[in-house]
């Protein structure tokens, strides 16, 4: 059994969130033989050499389930893009670059977070395409602590106000941008998160199959996607 996850925004602001990803790591999780986590596990992350006790106590969660043999893969998001190699060999998890190719249920399938798709957005586009260069990280990492967090907080309350103005298809993937990224992978799935809209999205693609599997979000509920000899199933659960 593989499963997937993504959107979580894990904050100490919400420990409900906290509460139930946790008990998903001690139940349902152990009995997997991998766990993916694509992007914006945390609502913001401004550098390994500022973790906090509470982040830490999720990292110390994700070693206890890697000791016990589940394998944890973990991608950024346009949340905790920070997120560094510290942090992974403190949680046991191995980082995935965006976009990411792996084999399931004997298919070659295409992770991504799914921000990069939203192509329509050319605002963020550009914001994303300016925070993601190397040297903007290399800066970003550097900058005193009290900056990054005075930044993180500038950065979340624009994006938040923004898309609340922003229309629906703005914020959505774009259609082309899909299939040209499909095609260039050479794959019939892609799953990623980030829209917080979870579904199954079927077309053909040259007469054959294809579909998108977007992550549901744990707000109000949450979502995982699990992949065992029943197929693809991603389904809601209590919080």
């Amino acid at each position: 059994m593989i499963l997937l996850i993504s959107d979580l925004h894990l904050e100490e602001e919400r420990p409900d969130i906290s509460r139930a990803f946790l008990h998903f790591l001690a139940t349902r999780a152990r009995q997997a033989e991998a766990l993916y986590i694509l992007g914006d596990f945390f609502e913001v992350w401004i550098g390994d050499d500022a973790i906090s006790p509470f982040q830490r106590t999720i990292a110390q969660a994700l070693r206890q389930l890697g000791d016990n043999g589940t394998r944890i893969y973990l991608m950024h998001g346009n949340r905790d893009f920070l997120l560094g190699k510290a942090f992974c060999r403190e949680a046991g998890c191995t980082l995935l670059g965006d976009p990411h190719e792996v084999q399931l249920a004997g298919e070659k399938v295409l992770l991504m977070h799914g921000d990069s798709l939203c192509t329509l957005d050319v605002g963020y586009m550009r914001m994303r395409r300016w925070l993601r260069n190397p040297l903007s990280l290399f800066i970003l990492r550097h900058l005193p602590l009290a900056t990054r967090r005075r930044l993180a907080r500038k950065l979340r309350n624009e994006s938040r106000a923004q898309t609340r103005l922003k229309a629906s298809d703005i914020v959505d993937v774009t259609p082309a941008e899909v299939r040209r990224v499909m095609a260039a992978h050479g794959v019939r799935t892609l799953i990623h998160g980030h829209t917080h809209r979870p579904a199954t999205h079927e077309w053909q693609i040259d007469g054959q199959a294809a579909r998108r599997i977007v992550l549901g979000d744990w707000d109000k509920q949450g979502w995982a996607l699990q992949i065992d000899e029943n197929g693809f199933n991603q389904a809601p659960f209590e919080l």
